[in-house]
């Protein structure tokens, strides 16, 4: 396992409770849309074992061509201890990144695509969006649908409807509102639907699709492909026997 150790070289506050660290580029570090790595804190490795809570898998909410891994992460009030080291890390601090794979790139089947998400889970999706508008190739067109209560939306830049590239993006402040939209995206009985969020956040989304016709293998999610089954089995059985 190679580890990457790089330095923050800003920090963007999205929101105020969301923040971006952007990382110098490693030399040999890639990744692809929609990836995730582990991020790590100084001393995390020090032991015998590592030290787990100094890591945790963060997606990647930049693309290559940027020039900086992007981490972006809400750190509330009351946190973990993961995210009181982050909030106190200044430009110029280093820490590690390793591990990274992407669940989620961007299919190119010449589907309509539908990106469900729930507050900061567009952190994931950002690098979607990019690869997209700036390449459309056998994608129809991408829906955003985001729930988001605060109204301080992320990343109004990218997450901006333009009609002219088939692209659209929604926001929706509670959950029944966001329930009724997806039923809505849901009669696109061919669509490719990409979820990001809690896993109870993921197993609801999945349930109203499942109830709606969507069949498994049109649902993306964020998630290891060994802990695939254990969240769709129970939802899926009949359709994955």
């Amino acid at each position: 396992m190679q580890i990457y150790w790089t330095k923050i070289n800003k920090i963007i506050e999205e929101t105020p409770e969301v923040k971006t660290y952007l990382l110098d580029l490693p030399e040999g570090f890639t990744w692809q849309e929609g990836s995730h790595t582990h991020f790590a804190f100084e001393g995390f490795n020090a032991g015998d074992k590592p030290n787990r809570s100094l890591i945790r898998h963060m997606s990647i909410s930049t693309l290559p061509h940027e020039n900086s891994i992007g981490i972006t992460t809400r750190i509330r009030e009351q946190c973990s201890e993961f995210k009181a080291i982050l909030r106190s890390l200044e430009v110029g601090n280093e820490v590690a990144i390793f591990k990274t794979h992407s669940n989620v790139p961007l299919k190119r089947e010449d589907k309509n695509v539908y990106l469900l998400s729930s507050g900061v889970g567009l952190a994931t999706f950002r690098p979607l969006v990019l690869d997209y508008l700036n390449r459309a190739d056998n994608v129809n067109q991408i829906h955003s649908l985001n729930i988001d209560s605060s109204k301080d939306f992320l990343f109004p830049d990218v997450f901006e409807s333009a009609p002219d590239k088939k692209f659209t993006s929604q926001f929706v402040d509670n959950r029944n509102e966001y329930y009724d939209e997806v039923k809505k995206l849901a009669a696109d009985k061919d669509g490719l639907f990409y979820i990001v969020g809690s896993d109870e956040f993921l197993v609801e989304n999945m349930e109203v699709l499942r109830d709606q016709g969507i069949k498994p293998e049109q649902i993306m999610l964020d998630k290891r492909e060994q802990q695939l089954p254990e969240l769709l089995s129970p939802i899926f059985a009949s359709e994955m026997k």
